[in-house]
């Protein structure tokens, strides 16, 4: 395995192979959006999307500037996601648009599902591989390798992984793609880079 890239977003910055990068101000409001306007993007599809699918598509567009992942075929990278909440925020915005507004948000359901990101992702770069978002308790390296593994013997050549949240307390994404090719020992690369 080799790690070929990482990035890091959350209000407090967004770091690309553990180097900050200047696309938002710590202090603003909606630094997701002050982010997508920084990266000169034009993809209308953003701003439906939810916080988790926004980190997502952000941090891969940030990679995106340091890594042609155009050089995979589109049925050999896959997306492996997870993190502790599912899609909780957006259920609660739901729920509310419906038990509080009367009328239930057909824009914010298709979100109540956390693997909505990768559906976001794949059609905004046309790839056609596996995914899978998974619920774990915390960000847990090993568990990411064991899945990669997983999906490298069944012919991946690539994994873009993410550990992507949003709640109350915290959103951030933080992204890594891994390939086949290379003998590395992540492990302990991705935990530093991850605590960031």
């Amino acid at each position: 395995m080799k790690l070929i890239g990482t990035c890091k977003i959350s209000k407090n910055g967004a770091f690309l192979n553990g180097k900050e990068v200047e696309l938002f101000s710590s202090d603003t409001e909606n630094w997701k959006k002050e982010c997508y306007t920084n990266l000169n993007l034009d993809y209308s599809k953003f701003h439906k999307m939810d916080s988790l699918a926004k980190m997502a598509f952000l941090s891969t567009e940030i990679i995106k500037k340091e890594v042609d992942l155009s050089k995979y075929d589109e049925n050999e990278l896959t997306l492996l996601f997870a993190n502790n909440s599912s899609s909780l925020t957006t259920d609660l915005k739901f729920i509310n648009s419906y038990e509080v507004k009367g009328s239930p948000s057909p824009s914010l359901f298709v979100y109540t599902l956390p693997n909505i990101l990768t559906g976001e992702l794949a059609i905004r770069n046309k790839w056609y591989g596996e995914n899978c978002f998974f619920i774990e308790e915390k960000f847990d390296v090993e568990f990411f390798l064991e899945q990669i593994n997983f999906y490298f013997s069944k012919g991946s050549n690539a994994c873009l992984c993410g550990w992507v949240e949003s709640n109350k307390k915290n959103e951030e994404c933080f992204l890594f793609l891994i390939e086949k090719n290379g003998k590395e020992n992540i492990k302990e690369q991705l935990t530093t880079l991850y605590k960031q």
